[in-house]
């Protein structure tokens, strides 16, 4: 049976393809504390699975919409730190790549993080299957492992908080949705409010687009705590996202 998607953390094949980007941490990418926020995180995950891309033959030729991701903060990124982001592929499916990523800092920082994205037609938005091309570039680093597209978090429950949530014109991107790193916005707003600290594992699901026209809804779990929370988006009725946050140790 194929594993999981985006659960485990597996280190990189020797023989297979990394990608290497370092950068600094800015202003814009901190929380009040100068933390390195889960949204900034995103961002930068994004940008260097674009650069590894972009130095393939597959550049241009394969559209991808990330399906789940995790962030495991072991010890958190500050202010004007560098750092080192390495990114592989660990493993693939039939519509599908499950990429790796580590985030170790000049200061101290380490972060580690896996996401599970799709294979689309941007046409339609449906799914495409990986072709030759992708196995000749990335097949020694996924080394044969096959991951499904399964979905690990849940349903809100009935008696999930609710609260309206805003989207802003800066959220969009050019497929005209709401950007997956944007939406990482939410966990950050929840887990601010409850101070649940910095070290910990943040996962999220997208289940459906979330389009600018749609009005929205916050959800949160009723027993959201220093050690947790579970978060959901919810338009028209329809769960669009799923966020949860597990703390590692004692906030501070």
């Amino acid at each position: 049976m194929p594993a999981a998607p985006a659960t485990e953390l597996l280190d990189a094949r020797p023989d297979g393809r990394a990608v290497e980007r370092t950068r600094p941490v800015r202003l814009g990418d901190v929380d009040r504390r100068g933390r390195l926020r889960l949204d900034a995180t995103a961002r930068y995950l994004q940008d260097v699975a674009t650069d590894d891309v972009a130095e393939t033959p597959l550049n241009g030729a394969y559209t991808w919409v990330v399906r789940r991701s995790l962030i495991e903060v072991q010890t958190p990124a500050i202010l004007d730190e560098a750092l080192t982001l390495t990114t592989f592929c660990s493993g693939t499916g039939r519509c599908w790549a499950e990429r790796r990523t580590s985030l170790v800092g000049s200061r101290g920082a380490s972060i580690e993080a896996v996401s599970l994205w799709i294979r689309i037609d941007p046409a339609t938005g449906g799914p495409l299957s990986l072709g030759d091309d992708f196995s000749e570039v990335y097949g020694a680093a996924a080394g044969g492992r096959r991951v499904s597209a399964r979905l690990q978090l849940t349903d809100p429950p009935a008696d999930a908080i609710r609260r309206p949530w805003q989207i802003r014109r800066v959220d969009i991107d050019p497929l005209n949705h709401v950007n997956n790193a944007a939406q990482w916005a939410c966990l950050e707003e929840i887990c601010a409010e409850q101070r649940c600290g910095r070290r910990g594992v943040a996962e999220i699901e997208f289940l459906a687009p979330v389009d600018r026209e749609v009005t929205l809804e916050l959800c949160v779990a009723p027993d959201v705590s220093p050690a947790g929370c579970s978060a959901w988006l919810v338009g028209d009725g329809r769960t669009c996202t799923a966020l949860r946050w597990t703390s590692a140790v004692t906030p501070t």
